[in-house]
């Protein structure tokens, strides 16, 4: 059995909802050439559509009823066109476009809840968040059903338990497997392909809660690990684990296979491709992991297993995240301390706010924290609503201080004798690149540094040449005809 999981990107439009489907339809033929249905589908939110959901929450809470409105009918508008494209002519293109409007207008119920309280809580956002994929495991389940495929599209709310941590739940795997053997298998075995939720779960009580960002992964090798999967695929829009990210570096190589602590360590600093998370069920249980590309099906990708082969090439990888700002909260005067540092971070973490890198600096009486745009105004309003009501006496100055990008550079041991970070350091003089701050392990394999994010381009490019990562991938990523190259998803 192996485990497919897609990605929003793989199905950022109705083009890309008929390449899946393709895949799909392949390797469940493949599998049925020796044990009939041994395919099982985990589906992320079309591209972009979580951000958006999280945007109307926000703006539900602030009274903003004609934006909150105006998500609900982009969503609309986007899934239903999906639906009229694929299945035109289909018995199932009613039943389906009436789902879709039918979630559509439960998301605006709560929209008006949220605005009535006026204030959007982890819990709330969760309920919010699970509309995304709740879509798309429909939409999918109805192409395949449309093309002759026996498929059904199941909430991973009736599968995955999990504890009431909102924003970042922990499964509870052993009620997880229970569930997964008893409703999945059986299906799975009368040749059914499961088409099941991902980034979603739900408490023992049914309320519903989310793996945190990026948790379609992490709810697919969940999944596998539950299933006793042969393998767990993971299907993006690259070739696997790149040295760059290819956008920036046409011809970034593929990282062709890896060990699963190598995986975690590149997924920690930020590769895109990957959750953190993902690889500790997998490895857990000992499953292969495959990061593959659903525009390019045919290229092996990266292999992440316990040993990888001795005959590997070792090669550093670039990881570069843009679309973030950097936010300075402190003092004009000595009154900042290591608590009020604290308590912002709390208070962010509690309003649901991910923090990718932060540097406390007494010299400035201040934090700097660095977060994605789309959280910058919620994040101001979270540490203005603890910091500036008059309780903390002189504290505290707030604001934007600008755009930022952070790239992080991962090497293997035994990939670079002369030192990965002295390395990395040397090119960044060599080429002037502004360095904001930096954050740095106990190891001489990584470094991770913010930068002003109009350089990032030239530096990524530049570093890649400086460590010797030039070469030529058979196809570059990031051209996909035939589909949009959206950015987002769980």
């Amino acid at each position: 059995m192996i485990v497919h999981k897609f990605g929003g990107t793989s199905i950022g439009d109705a083009q890309c909802f008929a390449n899946v489907a393709d895949i799909v339809i392949e390797h469940y033929n493949k599998a049925n050439v020796a044990t009939p249905g041994e395919v099982v589908v985990v589906v992320s939110a079309m591209s972009g559509v979580t951000n958006q959901l999280i945007a109307g929450a926000r703006a539900a809470a602030e009274g903003k009823d004609s934006v909150y409105r105006e998500v609900k009918a982009r969503l609309l508008s986007r899934h239903l066109g999906v639906v009229e494209t694929l299945l035109t002519h289909s018995p199932e293109r009613l039943e389906v476009g009436r789902l879709v409007e039918d979630r559509l207008h439960d998301l605006e119920r709560l929209y008006r809840s949220i605005a009535v309280l006026g204030e959007l809580t982890v819990r709330g956002c969760d309920a919010v968040t699970s509309f995304g994929e709740q879509l798309s495991v429909n939409i999918l389940a109805a192409v395949l059903r449309d093309r002759g495929v026996r498929t059904q599209a199941i909430s991973a709310t009736k599968l995955i338990v999990t504890d009431d941590n909102f924003g970042a739940a922990t499964p509870l795997m052993d009620r997880t497997r229970q569930r997964l053997q008893q409703r999945i298998r059986p299906l799975v075995e009368r040749g059914v392909i499961p088409v099941i939720t991902g980034y979603i779960a739900a408490t023992e009580e049914g309320v519903t809660t989310t793996l945190g960002r990026g948790g379609g992964d992490y709810a697919a090798a969940i999944v596998g690990a539950g299933l006793d999967a042969d393998e767990v695929w993971i299907w993006s829009d690259v070739d696997g684990i790149l040295t760059a990210d290819p956008n920036l570096v046409p011809h970034a190589r593929t990282l062709t296979e890896l060990s699963y602590t190598e995986a975690s360590n590149l997924a920690y600093f930020g590769a895109d491709v990957l959750h953190p998370k993902t690889v500790r069920p997998v490895t857990e249980s000992g499953i292969p992991l495959r990061i593959v590309n659903s525009f390019n099906p045919t290229h092996p990708g990266t292999l992440i297993v316990e040993t990888p082969s001795p005959d590997r090439e070792l090669l550093p990888a670039i990881i570069s995240t843009t679309g973030l700002t950097m936010i300075a909260v402190g003092s004009e005067d000595d009154t900042w301390t290591l608590q009020m540092a604290a308590r912002a971070l709390q208070r962010l973490s509690e309003a649901g706010v991910e923090v990718l890198m932060f540097s406390q600096s007494f010299s400035e009486h201040s934090l700097n924290l660095v977060v994605r745009e789309q959280d910058q105004a919620h994040c101001l309003k979270v540490l203005r609503r603890e910091f500036e009501d008059g309780r903390q006496g002189s504290v505290c100055s707030l604001g934007t201080k600008e755009q930022v990008a952070t790239i992080s550079v991962v090497g293997m041991p035994g990939s670079n004798e002369t030192g990965i970070v002295s390395h990395t350091f040397s090119a960044l003089g060599k080429h002037g690149t502004r360095v904001i701050t930096v954050a740095q392990a106990a190891t001489e394999y990584s470094v991770s540094f913010c930068i002003p994010e109009e350089q990032v381009a030239d530096t990524v490019r530049f570093v890649h040449r400086e460590l010797g990562l030039e070469g030529e991938n058979e196809q570059s990523p990031g051209e996909h005809p035939g589909c949009d190259q959206a950015t987002g998803g769980t």
